[in-house]
């Protein structure tokens, strides 16, 4: 499992530690808990022989998902490991009926009003809310993973797939096209756009060869807009056979394949459109950032036989990866749910109010999204509970586990093992 983080007396990092030794450290009183998620002691007696060993954070960014990992560069270890889910579409979804709401109730009081477009300005850089989220999500555990361990270098995968490399795969030098990398690039890129299946029969978990949808014997070209997956079974079937020619009793499949062949790779672009924007971030912090690309982060996972997972790429990126160390790493699970909506009032799907909304935030010292434990001595509901806390103002809290809703536990059985902070945590 993932190691333990540790702070001095000075809430300075030291090395993480096992969890063996950290439950040592608690049982003695040595040390106690300054954080649950993740998990956090702090040192209650100075240790002048310390060990600080610097750690590498690696970063794999994704448009719904980042993986993040902690590895010692020395030993291979892999200290930590997280996967960040991101809220980039609730927030579109949530501006999409802002607008819709204020569309409508404008229409109602003013029949017309005259354009205005001097707030329309957008400052240099400016990306839009669902995908500046994602960057700032990045940097929030970039800042906080800082405070909780000795990280003195850092690497991001920049970009996902080289586009540069795909159209002229001697962009980086003859060394480069003929080496061991050569096609990753072009790979990676069609299994994501092709759902990692034959584009011709839909079979998947096979191995998958690339096609040319209009073949070079009849004037195809190498463009990566001509390229899709097929297995061994259809490719030789269609051999040097026109794309129409071999689909001519299934045009809708035909309609669909050419469609999807121009089509580009969202979520890749929303990656590439928030890649320069969270480099900058991290140069900020003044640490030594490396750079990778997807094709790179893909071979060295293949040449270490990892399974394809958002913390496992983390781990994988850049030039600078050893031989990792992953046995027993369990990542934490991190889904950014924001910090709850500023509406005063609630509506309905037709935008008139349907409900009031309390402007008091904390009852009893605990707010919604508070993780809590209760220890119910009394009543129907005696047992522990422990999860998140919906709170109401006459005391009587929700509070949703892995097992299901709770209702009605009084705030006295309720303690707060972590405040909140704008995510959900499970292991």
């Amino acid at each position: 499992m993932s190691k333990v983080f540790v702070l001095d007396t000075e809430k300075r990092p030291l090395i993480p530690i096992h969890s063996a030794q950290a439950r040592q450290l608690l049982r003695n009183k040595k040390a106690a808990i300054y954080r649950r998620f993740p998990f956090t002691i702090i040192l209650k007696e100075v240790y002048p022989d310390s060990v600080v060993m610097p750690l590498r954070l690696k970063l794999d960014p994704g448009a719904k998902t980042t993986g993040i990992a902690l590895v010692n560069d020395s030993t291979g270890v892999v200290v930590f490991a997280a996967e960040l889910k991101h809220r980039g579409f609730a927030i579109r979804e949530a501006l999409t009926s802002r607008r819709q709401l204020r569309r409508g109730r404008r229409a109602r009081k003013t029949r017309y009003r005259q354009a205005r477009f001097l707030n329309r300005t957008r400052p240099e850089g400016w990306l839009a809310p669902s995908l500046q989220s994602r960057v700032d999500n990045i940097k929030t555990w970039v800042e906080k993973l800082r405070k909780l361990a000795p990280i003195e270098a850092m690497s991001q995968e920049l970009v996902r797939f080289d586009m540069q490399l795909i159209r002229n795969p001697k962009i980086q030098g003859k060394e480069y096209q003929q080496g061991t990398l050569a096609g990753y690039e072009t790979r990676e890129y069609l299994l994501e756009k092709w759902g990692r299946q034959c584009a011709y029969c839909g079979i998947k978990d096979v191995q998958l060869q690339i096609e040319h949808i209009h073949p070079r014997a009849r004037g195809g070209s190498n463009s990566i807009t001509n390229l899709t997956l097929s297995c061994e079974k259809c490719n030789t079937k269609k051999g040097t056979k026109d794309i129409k020619d071999f689909l001519k009793k299934d045009p809708s499949k035909l309609t669909k394949i050419l469609a999807q062949a121009k089509r580009p790779l969202a979520d890749a672009a929303a990656v590439n459109t928030t890649r320069w924007a969270l480099f900058r971030a991290l140069k900020e912090t003044e640490l030594p950032v490396e750079t990778g690309s997807g094709g790179l982060t893909k071979f060295n996972r293949c040449q270490q036989k990892l399974e394809k997972t958002h913390w496992l790429d983390a781990t994988c990126v850049g030039q600078s990866t050893p031989k990792l160390i992953v046995k027993a790493v369990k990542p934490l699970l991190i889904t950014a749910n924001g910090h709850g909506s500023r509406q005063s009032c609630r509506t309905d799907k037709f935008g008139f109010p349907s409900r009031h909304v309390p402007r008091e935030k904390i009852h009893f010292n605990f707010q919604t999204g508070d993780i809590v434990k209760a220890s119910v001595a009394t009543g129907k509901k005696i047992g522990n509970y422990a999860g998140k806390v919906a709170i109401r103002s006459s005391g009587s809290f929700n509070i949703s586990t892995k097992n299901g809703l709770i209702q009605g536990i009084l705030h006295k059985f309720c303690k707060r093992i972590h405040a909140k902070d704008g995510y959900s945590y499970a292991q």
